[in-house]
This record gives structure tokens, sequence and C-alpha cells, in this order.
């Protein structure tokens, strides 16, 4: 099966899906967050067993994230980057824990750094922040020189003016 072939397959699978080839191996698709797990079984029915990753991508200016999952067909040989956007504020996604098992890593990473919920994972306990008191560090509102002179105070010269 073609790129444009499968693109075309997945916009005709539900009318909230939308999938263009990108390039010779690979397909773009885009759905509304509360439709997500409707096209990542989709496409995890269609051949795409492989999860290689899932990204977050923090839009400040337009109040929202985009959550990018990589799915790789060893049978098609394509490679399918799947997009949806979620409100800052109002960071829900569900799961793909029940499709791909290795998501737990992801999705608890995405929680941990930038504040995103998956509902339904059952542990989103943080990875390396623990006690963290702050907004999630990768978030773009985070203000780094702040934290680390709140947590660590600031270095000053002999001659008392700070570096």
């Amino acid at each position: 099966m073609t790129t444009k072939e499968m693109a075309e397959k997945i916009e005709n699978a539900a009318a909230e899906f939308t999938a263009r080839t990108r390039y010779s191996n690979q397909i773009e698709a885009k759905v509304a967050g509360d439709q997500l797990l409707n096209l990542l079984s989709y496409l995890k029915t269609a051949g795409f067993d492989h999860l290689a990753c899932i990204l977050c991508v923090d839009w400040l200016k337009k109040d929202l994230f985009e959550i990018v999952y990589n799915l790789w067909s060893y049978s098609h040989k394509i490679h399918a980057t799947v997009k949806t956007t979620v409100n800052r504020q109002e960071a829900v996604l569900a799961t793909a824990l029940s499709l791909w098992p290795q998501a737990q890593v992801y999705e608890q990473e995405i929680h941990e750094f930038f504040g995103v919920k998956f509902s339904g994972n059952p542990d989103l306990k943080p990875f390396f922040l623990h006690n963290w008191q702050d907004i999630p560090p990768l978030r773009k509102d985070f203000d780094t020189e702040s934290y680390a002179k709140a947590a660590y105070g600031t270095l000053e010269e002999e001659n008392g003016n700070e570096l």
C-alpha cells in the first residue's frame, strides 16, 4: 500500500480524521483530542503496530499543547505522525496504554514535564521531579532563571557583582 492510499484510507475511516502524505514513506494524520483514541485504534488495526514515541510541543501563544505520536507499520513500511492538540489549562487526553504498553513511559514523562494528564493511566508519578513545587519545567512559561535563583541563590564574585 502506498502512503497516498493509506492517507485516503484513514480519511475515509471517519469524518473526524484528516491525513496527508508528507514524504514517500510518511503520512501525517490529525484529529481532535476526543477522537484521538479512535484514530490510534484504527491505525493499530491498519498495521501500525509500533509506537516509536510520543512527544509534546508547547504552543504558548496559542495556549495549546500539541501531542505527537510517531507510529511505524512494519507491514506497509510507512511512518505515521499523529497530531492532536489540547488546551494548556485543561490538558487531558485518553491513555494509549491499551494499544501500546510502552506508551506508559512517554505519558509519564509528558505528564511530569508538561503537566498533561492521560486519563486511564494508573501511574503518572514523576521519574525525576519528586517533591516538585513549581509548574512543570518544560512548559514555555516556566522561568528557569527565577527558579534557579530562588532554589539555589546567586553566585557573586569577590567584588560583589552577580555573575
